[in-house]
């Protein structure tokens, strides 16, 4: 509500045209009251309203993030909308940073929120690689994040003192959901410590970012080196030029590889066995990653290939499969 209303402010001077998108997941029982209430104030500061409603509730937070990702994506390729705006504030970065840190991420799943991506760039069944289905456009879509530098505090305040009406989400109380857990318990252990912890924790992922989008230009030099052919052939690796390299240097050209075909991004325990292994056992071998992707190797070379199977897991695959 604080990112509506201060865009709501700047629209006359920067000529922009809004919208206002709600999605019910139908979890709650008053989530339909409440989208009717929103719908309602929307009419009153003459903003457009756009309301999905979930067909089935989603079954998990990772699952609802896709559902709504997917819904603006939607909207704004049908509407013609070149930019998605999101509220998302310093304690969201903080609390994902925190998650994915603990289930053992690589620094890559740290870098949480980015302040701009493309909203074509997420993938999944029947998507092109723009992340786009049959009959959408194909424009760019730009996803925003113009409220990180604040926290969370600050967006209610702003409500508070612009006198704008926000609706509790009871579900933000459930901490079965991992989120909620951080939110609820850890992030106030963190601010009563350290004051000020939220903001530096987000500002933490911002550097963590833009260090990592300039190791990106020097590893994207080093694998042209490894590449057995351009084309097709990229699929295709020098595994000694590979297995000279040390440990670190190994595992950034690979995850750099994988991500360049597009192959979900493996966790720092898989990127770091699968570096291992290519390093200090000879001969051949494979390794399913997922998706579809494997990947199969000899003596001299790496090969990534796909295949329509259905994902049977992650990890190295027994000799004659």
């Amino acid at each position: 509500m604080a990112l509506t209303v201060l865009l709501a402010d700047l629209r006359r001077l920067h000529h922009w045209q809004l919208a206002l998108w709600h999605g019910d997941h139908g979890w709650r029982a008053e989530a339909a009251q409440q989208a009717g209430e929103l719908q309602a104030w929307a009419h009153t500061q003459k903003l457009p309203f756009l309301l999905d409603q979930a067909g089935e509730p989603p079954s998990g937070e990772a699952a609802a993030r896709r559902w709504r990702y997917d819904c603006l994506r939607r909207q704004a390729a049908a509407l013609g909308i070149p930019h998605v705006v999101t509220g998302h504030t310093a304690s969201d970065r903080a609390e994902t940073l925190l998650l994915n840190l603990a289930r053992g991420s690589h620094r890559r799943g740290l870098v949480s929120l980015k302040p701009v991506r493309s909203l074509n760039a997420e993938t999944g069944p029947g998507r092109n690689q723009a992340g786009l289905g049959d009959g959408e456009r194909r424009e760019p879509i730009r996803l925003v994040r113009p409220l990180l530098p604040f926290s969370r505090e600050d967006t209610g305040r702003i409500c508070r003192e612009l006198e704008v009406p926000i609706w509790e989400d009871s579900s933000n109380l459930d901490t079965r959901f991992g989120r909620n857990r951080i939110r609820a318990e850890v992030m106030p252990v963190l601010e009563a410590l350290h004051p000020g912890a939220v903001r530096r924790i987000g500002a933490l992922t911002g550097r963590l970012g833009e260090e990592l989008a300039a190791q990106d230009e020097l590893v994207a030099l080093a694998l042209q080196g490894l590449i057995a052919a351009p084309g097709d052939s990229s699929r295709v690796l020098w595994r000694d030029g590979l297995g000279r390299l040390g440990r670190g240097n190994r595992r950034l050209l690979l995850e750099r590889w994988l991500t360049l075909h597009g192959v979900p991004a493996q966790s720092a325990r898989a990127l770091e066995d699968l570096a291992s292994r290519l390093a200090g056992q000879p001969g051949s071998g494979a390794w399913n990653l997922a998706d579809g992707w494997q990947l199969r190797w000899d003596q001299s070379t790496l090969v990534l290939q796909f295949s329509a199977i259905p994902d049977p897991g992650h990890g190295p695959i027994p000799p004659g499969e």
